[in-house]
């Protein structure tokens, strides 16, 4: 029978409490823990045994003592509160209330442990998404119901981005229609104050607010508020998504503060670790979150995720990255040279990906130039990369004429292409005419990944305003 007390404990250690087993409990089941200073403190069920069980708690365990701490069976997961007025609101890794408002009006509520979708019932994605962002809607295209992780390091500013893209995000229909239902949600966990209200800021004075659904677990929150954060915003995008038929962006950040969360945890139930302490079900625990992304059939609506991790050292082979790119469809790759050039966003194409990019451009849904101006931009930009090594070998004066032409193409496409402000938002029709008045600044002879027909439609009107600027006085 749910709803008695036991009381006393077998063992305590951080997070983890062990109590007798004595009555029938599941994996995941909310837990009471009552201390002797009558604090009610909840956990979950994470291990069980024919003797025992553990809890993991949601706090402290200050206060808790061996022999007057009670345990209550609560029957039930942990479950979110539901409900379109979550859109506009902040609340913490849990799902509780933080911005003094109180609880939306709603008696609906959701396992935030979700369900596995059936494979079978997934729709292949195919639909464009615009960030406003050159290097990502150009060349390395979000597609809705994909999972495309940023992948960026200590001190550049993935914040930042983040935070643009939020605003920036808009649904390009291939069927024109017009007004289909938009939302975002977006989990933040193990930062400081200064950086939440930096988002929460962002959003207000945008304007996107309205639309956004905010999860912050903060750097002072316990570590497993941050093992339940992305499982709570998910739980409100596949209620957003699969029940209110709206399409969904979710933005997760820090994910490398999750898994040190996962790792802390870990550590402390005992278990033996994996690679750097990590523990040996770190992929499938990403999987888990990971693959709540996509569209299923039966619902219009769609789940696109964007989880952000900052890599540690810059290493691309540490467990974190490591996993999730076997797990997503690419990645966008931020860059610590760029940065310190001043390129914001510093996103180094070329070790960038996207996947699932060919599927969601063409006619009908971004342009008809999209994949060759793409494909052209990317092969010039690796030819830079080796004619500046070329370069620093046998300095640039000794360069050949068609050489030095590649220099200058690759300083204009960090200069005009990457180079964006924060608040500049280019349509894919921006970013496309963009890459033509490049590519103009080439011989015809060198655009080999551009079909003949596409060069007489498009280059002729990037030379005509490029000379149209020269006359205004524009450098070009």
């Amino acid at each position: 029978m749910k709803g008695l007390e036991h009381t006393g404990l077998i063992h305590a250690e951080g997070p983890i409490v062990i109590a007798a087993r004595t009555e029938t409990v599941g994996y995941g089941e909310l837990v009471a823990v009552r201390g002797r200073d009558g604090g009610r403190r909840i956990g979950r069920v994470v291990e069980t045994s024919l003797k025992a069980v553990a809890v993991q708690l949601f706090a402290a365990n200050t206060g808790l003592t061996i022999d007057e701490t009670s345990v209550e069976y609560l029957g039930k997961p942990l479950e979110l509160r539901v409900g379109l007025d979550m859109l506009g609101r902040i609340f913490d890794g849990l799902g509780r209330p933080a911005d003094g408002y109180p609880e939306i009006l709603t008696n609906e509520f959701r396992d935030v442990n979700g369900a596995p979708i059936n494979p079978a019932a997934r729709v292949y994605p195919k639909d464009f998404i615009q960030t406003g962002v050159s290097a990502i809607d150009g060349m390395n295209t979000l597609i809705r119901g994909q999972k495309l992780p940023l992948f960026s390091g200590n001190g550049l500013p993935h914040n930042r981005l983040a935070a643009q893209i939020v605003r920036q995000a808009k649904i390009i229909s291939t069927e024109g229609a017009k007004d289909e239902p938009f939302a975002i949600v977006f989990a933040a966990m193990g930062i400081k104050y200064d950086v939440a209200r930096y988002f929460q800021d962002s959003f207000e004075k945008s304007g996107v607010l309205s639309r956004v659904v905010m999860f912050f677990s903060l750097a002072d929150s316990p570590s497993i508020e941050r093992l339940v954060t992305p499982k709570s915003a998910l739980t409100a995008a596949e209620y957003l998504a699969y029940e209110k038929n709206m399409h969904v962006l979710v933005v997760m950040t820090d994910m490398t503060n999750y898994c040190e969360a996962l790792r802390e945890v870990s550590a402390s139930r005992g278990e033996v670790p994996s690679r750097k302490g990590y523990p040996g079900y770190l992929y499938s625990d990403l999987a888990a979150l990971y693959e709540r992304a996509g569209k299923i059939e039966g619902s219009s609506g769609s789940i696109t995720q964007i989880p952000i991790l900052s890599m540690p050292n810059d290493d691309v082979t540490n467990p974190i990255p490591d996993l999730t790119g076997y797990i997503t469809e690419g990645q966008i790759s931020i860059d610590r040279e760029l940065f310190e050039k001043g390129i914001y966003p510093p996103i180094a194409v070329l070790p960038s990906l996207s996947r699932l990019m060919k599927d969601g451009i063409g006619p009908g849904m971004t342009r008809e130039d999209h994949k060759d101006v793409s494909s052209q931009l990317f092969a010039c930009y690796a030819r830079v990369k080796n004619v500046r090594n070329l370069a620093a070998i046998i300095g640039e004066e000794e360069l050949a004429p068609l050489d030095k032409q590649y220099l200058r193409f690759g300083e204009r496409f960090e200069a005009e292409f990457l180079l964006q402000g924060e608040d500049e938002n280019r349509s894919i029709g921006e970013t496309l005419d963009l890459g033509w008045k490049l590519l103009a600044c080439l011989p015809r002879t060198e655009l080999i990944r551009v079909s003949k027909k596409l060069i007489e439609q498009y280059l002729p009107r990037a030379v005509e305003n490029a000379e149209a600027a020269r006359a205004a006085g524009v450098e070009v």
